[in-house]
């Protein structure tokens, strides 16, 4: 049988003529298919052309004439209550998960062997602890591949009722009951069975420039005039976290210079306020860390779980994922990443 071609990031940059950022973006978005060897990622050339047929189509008249007939989406500053009618305008306006599911669909074409040895598994997130995740699937249920999808919380979850994706990983906290990703959970997965799992605890908060010179300690210091915001794509759990404490806290979005201006991970937004550009960001602590030259300010403890579809056939791979959740050598590995809390790791939360 012969080995499907593949290429490195730096490969990529230099056949699209695109510096190595713009491709890690492209894959941290979905929009390039990668996977990892060892420290490595690497494209296989069917995914690459896959990726330069779609850009085609996109930018198509036909295409163009369709985008722009569709009215714009509204964006979401409300509370988890608020958030059936919140629904309906997210899952309107974010990006289908056609992207993974191209990917499953794609690589099983080409390589007819993988479509009979291991199933595709749509994992939402960014954490790295998802990472260690899906090395450990990898080892211990030889029959999938996980394939993973970079939305953030609330559009992973709205995937996940339209039936495309498999596990979604959430941290999004409802300011009205200070309860994290449950409330969101039962208003959107409505008709579906399902198991929500603790993945860890982590710090949220503030990224602020070295010395925190603005002197911001908490949510309403937010209130200081001309501040410049680095902020967080709509839908990710860092967004919601910002625009409920705002809410809460009676601070129009008006008010923060850069609000409307969108990063789409926490290492972007911690790169903005350590770069200068920007005074305050949200995230984790773990981005301020891996960024360096910003000072992270914790504020709350968000619970970051784990959402599995309890349907058919799924029932082996959610088993193995509880396993190694609760197995002592996957906590001991989150646990080496400081500021993660492993105390509930594992722990079943809810189900239906």
């Amino acid at each position: 049988m012969t080995e499907e071609q593949s290429y490195t990031t730096e490969e990529i940059s230099k056949l699209l003529k695109i510096s190595k950022l713009t491709v890690y973006d492209l894959i941290k978005k979905g929009d390039l298919v990668a996977y990892r060897v060892g420290k490595q990622m690497r494209v296989d050339a069917t995914d690459l052309e896959a990726y330069k047929q779609r850009s085609k189509q996109l930018q198509s008249p036909a295409h163009r004439a369709a985008v722009d007939s569709v009215p714009p989406s509204e964006s979401y500053s409300g509370t988890g209550s608020d958030l059936t009618n919140h629904t309906v305008h997210s899952a309107a306006s974010a990006t289908p998960l056609s992207r993974e599911t191209f990917a499953a669909s794609s690589s099983m074409t080409s390589n007819p062997s993988t479509a009979h040895s291991a199933r595709h598994l749509v994992i939402t997130g960014q954490d790295v602890s998802l990472d260690i995740l899906m090395r450990y699937m990898e080892k211990q249920t030889r029959d999938i591949r996980p394939l993973r999808s970079f939305m953030g919380s609330l559009d992973g979850l709205i995937s996940m009722y339209r039936g495309e994706s498999d596990l979604v990983s959430t941290h999004l906290l409802d300011g009205d009951t200070g309860e994290y990703n449950l409330p969101y959970i039962r208003k959107i997965l409505i008709g579906w069975s399902y198991v929500v799992v603790n993945l860890l605890t982590r710090p949220a908060g503030l990224y602020v420039q070295r010395g925190n010179p603005r002197g911001l300690q908490n949510w309403t210091d937010l209130k200081q005039p001309e501040l410049r915001l680095a902020n967080r794509e709509k839908g990710s759990g860092a967004r919601v976290l910002l625009d409920e404490q705002l809410r809460l806290h009676g601070i129009a979005t008006s008010h923060l210079i850069g609000y409307d201006v969108e990063e789409t991970s926490h290492m972007g937004v911690a790169a903005k306020v350590s770069s200068g550009e920007a005074d305050v960001g949200i995230g984790s602590e773990k981005a301020a860390r891996l960024v360096g030259q910003v000072d992270f300010i914790p504020l709350v403890q968000e619970r970051y779980d784990l959402v599995m579809l309890k349907k058919q056939g799924n029932e082996a791979w959610i088993e193995s994922v509880l396993r190694i959740l609760q197995s002592p050598a996957f906590r001991q590995e989150l646990q080496s990443f400081e500021g993660y809390d492993v105390s509930r790791t594992g722990e079943i939360l809810y189900e239906v």
